[in-house]
């Protein structure tokens, strides 16, 4: 995977997600490159919304998995695709127990806003953190 050039403003990216295992390091530092004149505090929440989105995509829904990035001038909107589109994921207690499914948690409180989209044959779920 090629080191993509720091994103302006305004500027948005792709990237497809392996469609077996995950590789959620490779995604990091893709996403870290793209915002590497950020504050370290503001990329670090970007890091930790994005490897949850993802990982929730390989968790709960069938690929193929695209992870979408877009820059603007006080926040960076984060868009994870999946093609399952039945259940849209909705913050609450876990179904998995205590020591799992805490993600859309964290996601919530790391960002200004989150979301879900259906779309034909999938959903996209996405945050806005703020720069």
């Amino acid at each position: 995977m090629e080191t993509p050039q720091v994103l302006s403003a305004s500027v948005r990216t792709l990237h497809t997600l392996p469609e077996e295992k995950p590789d959620l390091a490779a995604m990091r530092r893709w996403v870290g490159a793209l915002l590497g004149d950020l504050p370290e505090d503001v990329r670090l929440d970007v890091l930790l919304v994005c490897t949850e989105l993802a990982s929730n995509a390989y968790e709960h829904a069938d690929g193929p998995r695209t992870v979408r990035v877009h820059r603007h001038e006080d926040f960076v909107r984060i868009e994870v695709d999946d093609h399952t589109p039945a259940d849209l994921p909705q913050l609450g207690e876990s179904r998995l127990g205590d020591s799992r499914g805490r993600g859309l948690m964290l996601i919530a409180q790391l960002s200004r806003c989150w979301g879900t989209r259906a779309f034909p044959g999938g959903k996209t779920v996405w945050s806005e953190v703020s720069a």
